[in-house]
């Protein structure tokens, strides 16, 4: 092979290799943001001018904007199978049946949900589908039994989520409490995260003593559900519970979608950028996850050494900021 021709085939397979790198620069990061007034009520009518998004601290041009949008949807039902929650299985399984007419009653027709359980083992009974029937007959079909693999259940359908188009949330019905899972609650949030899936934990706690229940779970729940734009419901059964699967919907059905191009980023050596998502409007509330993963600083400086030793290799199209 003449020298020229191979200096520029090992350019291009240089640069093949550094795409995954260079890609996360030009990727449009995608964010779902709720908005509700002092009132709690939610803001539907907002334009793109009306909030703000900064990427690591820095402002960001929104360069795509959706209200109410009507993306498909993708949902993941999670529930708590453990024998902590087996007496009052019933009455949960009756309210996610009607949480599931609710959601296919209206909305876009590519809408789909995805049915598990989980104990000290996660079952996926129905992949995600549009139609109601099997996903409430799998319902039925649910039996309490001991162990709690919630951070599993969460990494896993995680991984089922992530690959999906459009908006992706995950709403878990449990006590809270974990006890047999092998994922700890820190993969559990990344792999939601890396999904780009909002959490809405359900939790279903009908002791109101602090020393019978499981707080710490909690806790971890809500920490969740911030971490990913959800939020946490804290219902008891009967009509409490079905006003939580509405307010859930009405969430879903009220979304803004926010997308931009990252630039002028400071990069650190945590992949994970913070966003923080704001309205102009000081007396409005936004809710939205708080960060993506991107690029990190040991990445740009590895392109910019390849680079120096491969001048071809073109750079990404911003200062590298420290």
């Amino acid at each position: 092979m003449l020298p020229w021709l191979k200096a520029a085939s090992a350019a291009l397979a240089l640069a093949a290799a550094l795409g995954a790198q260079i890609k996360v620069n030009v990727n449009l990061v995608r964010v779902l943001a709720t908005v509700k007034n002092p009132a709690g009520e939610l803001v539907g009518a907002l334009n793109k001018d009306d909030f703000e998004i900064l990427d690591n601290g820095v402002l960001q041009q929104i360069a795509v904007f959706e209200r109410q949008t009507e993306q498909p949807l993708s949902v993941a039902m999670m529930v708590d199978a453990s024998g902590s929650t087996a007496k009052d299985l019933k009455y949960e399984v009756d309210s996610v049946a009607r949480f599931f007419k609710a959601l296919f009653a209206e909305g876009n027709p590519k809408d789909a949900v995805a049915l598990y359980s989980f104990n000290y083992q996660i079952i996926c009974h129905n992949f995600f589908t549009h139609n109601q029937a099997p996903l409430e007959h799998s319902l039925r079909t649910i039996q309490g039994e001991a162990g709690t693999s919630l951070y599993d259940a969460i990494f896993l359908a995680s991984r089922d989520l992530e690959p999906r188009e459009g908006r992706k949330a995950m709403v878990i019905v449990t006590d809270g409490g974990d006890t047999t899972s092998v994922k700890d609650f820190h993969a559990a949030l990344d792999s939601a995260q890396l999904a780009n899936t909002s959490i809405y934990p359900v939790l279903v706690v009908p002791i109101t003593n602090d020393a019978g229940r499981n707080l710490g779970g909690e806790h971890a729940l809500t920490t969740m559900a911030l971490g990913t734009g959800g939020r946490v419901f804290e219902p008891t059964l009967g009509p409490a519970l079905d006003t939580a699967f509405s307010d859930i919907i009405k969430d879903l059905r009220t979304q803004y979608l926010l997308a931009y191009y990252p630039k002028d980023v400071p990069l650190t050596k945590n992949r994970f950028h913070r966003l923080q998502v704001r309205a102009r409007r000081p007396d409005l509330r936004v809710t939205a996850r708080n960060g993506y993963y991107g690029e990190a600083e040991h990445q740009e400086s590895q392109l910019r050494q390849d680079q120096a030793e491969n001048p071809g290799i073109a750079l990404p199209n911003k200062p590298l900021k420290r």
